[in-house]
């Protein structure tokens, strides 16, 4: 029986979705306006483990990812890079797919982009004024926190506490401080769309109650995102979904995982200590990445490390020879069910990897020992393989990575370090440099460009111009 620790209750709870078929999942997306980093990694693979697990427990799966295309961080670069803001985020939208690409990211059944659901979202604003939820000020829309009974109840704040809090209003065509944006007059310069309360754009939170409404259906069974999203975004998007459709719970399982860090730090873009999935994958590749973010429960804050990416690397590695092996016995053949029945429960425990990443390791070394005795592992080895799946992990062999394996990796790297220096972020570009020597890769920087070496396992070393 499979129980998820919903956060609007604080409790773990039966999954009961409306329909086993068809569970509807809506996980809120990036906005798409610089490089995807292993945090959306770690996010994203969270997710990917959800809904593999899920079929493999025979529930059909319908998934809906937005990307929030139109927002000031997006705006503010592309007026910067003297480009449309349309063109930014295709860009990195088209980046962020080949990241997940990386990852093994199963892709969304659908992925909503809010500049192509602006119909969808006047019709969900223009319901809530009807309804008294919202009210139209100067060409923006608010709407009414006050008007909701129960504003509060997934971030588990008291509006009286809020209201106490609250700083003098930012706009004074708010009624309160705590309300909220809807609907955004247009500034001069900014993408705008026809609304019957002017040329604007749409705020941030109902993007999302707006897409899930139009691809779900008014009651999601989960909804998921990051413990940063749980106040405000998610809080608003109960108040305004449920005091839309008067369809009560809005959803019914809320999944959010904890944050990854940078030692003490928070991975911010003003800090420049963001590495991008590309970077974190070169080092080690996407099966490592997994096994490092799954071997931590995904409510648990999580800390990174290229010790501990390393670490998961060499772990990784021992379910890969045992998964890829072809010695097996005549023997009495290895009955793996008690350790399927043990990953099964593990998951079933609001979907607890580290006990499931252990369950796969016993049977890898059980495996590899009943081999050396001659056993018929073949059904052992078939089950590794087979749960390895439900949580992305390829197995691929990684032993006989060459220069061409790597090139494309190192190469960016370098690129990136140049970038770098002609921003003059000398202190980043040199970080680079000095991961790559870590790694085994020798910069030269020369008038024909930057030549690299890397030191391969046998002592010889290759050769590229970069």
């Amino acid at each position: 029986m499979l129980r998820i620790l919903n956060t609007l209750t604080g409790s773990k709870e039966e999954f009961t979705p409306r329909d086993p078929s068809q569970v509807r999942m809506y996980v809120c997306g990036i906005t798409p306006y610089d490089e995807s980093h292993i945090g959306h990694g770690m996010s994203y693979v969270v997710f990917d483990v959800i809904r593999r697990y899920l079929e493999y427990r025979g529930y059909g799966v319908r998934h809906v990812q937005n990307f929030t295309d139109i927002d000031d961080k997006i705006i503010d670069r592309a007026q910067r890079l003297n480009i449309t803001a349309e063109e930014l985020a295709e860009g990195f939208i088209q980046r962020y797919f080949d990241d997940m690409g990386l990852l093994g990211i199963q892709r969304a059944h659908e992925y909503p982009r809010a500049t192509r659901e602006i119909p969808a979202i006047i019709r969900m604003v223009e319901g809530l004024i009807e309804k008294g939820y919202a009210y139209a000020s100067d060409g923006d829309v608010y709407y009414r926190v006050a008007k909701f009974e129960g504003y509060g109840k997934l971030s588990h704040r008291t509006l009286d506490g809020m209201m106490a809090g609250a700083r003098v209003a930012v706009s004074e065509s708010k009624e309160e401080p705590t309300d909220f944006a809807l609907w955004k007059s247009a500034k001069p310069g900014e993408p705008a769309w026809d609304s019957p309360w002017g040329r604007g754009r749409p705020g941030w939170h109902i993007e999302c109650s707006a897409m899930s409404l139009s691809y779900l259906g008014e009651s999601l069974d989960i909804h998921g995102g990051g413990a940063d999203l749980i106040f405000p975004h998610h809080e608003n998007e109960i108040a305004q979904s449920e005091a839309f459709t008067d369809v009560a719970p809005f959803t019914r399982y809320w999944v959010h995982h904890g944050l990854l860090r940078l030692g003490e730090e928070k991975m911010s873009k003003s800090l420049g200590n963001l590495i991008s999935i590309r970077d974190a994958v070169g080092l080690h590749g996407a099966d490592a990445f997994r096994t490092f973010v799954l071997t931590s429960h995904y409510r648990n804050p999580l800390t990174w490390s290229e010790e501990g990416l390393a670490a998961s690397a060499r772990a990784v590695k021992r379910l890969t020879r045992a998964a890829r092996g072809d010695v097996s016995g005549s023997g009495p053949a290895l009955d793996p069910a008690s350790y399927q029945e043990r990953f099964i429960t593990a998951m079933d425990d609001d979907f607890n990897t580290p006990q499931a990443l252990a369950t796969l390791f016993d049977l890898a070394r059980d495996l590899n020992r009943a081999a050396e005795e001659g056993q018929d592992v073949s059904p052992a080895r078939a089950l590794l393989r087979e749960l390895g799946v439900v949580l992305g992990l390829t197995f691929q062999d990684d032993s006989a990575t060459d220069q061409q394996d790597v090139a494309p990796f190192i190469e960016l790297l370098i690129q990136t370090r140049e970038d770098l220096r002609k921003e003059r972020q000398f202190a980043m570009a040199d970080q680079i440099r000095d991961r790559l020597t870590a790694l085994g890769v020798t910069l030269e920087d020369t008038p024909r460009g930057t030549e690299w070496r890397l030191q391969t396992s046998e002592g010889a070393a290759a050769e590229e111009d970069a």
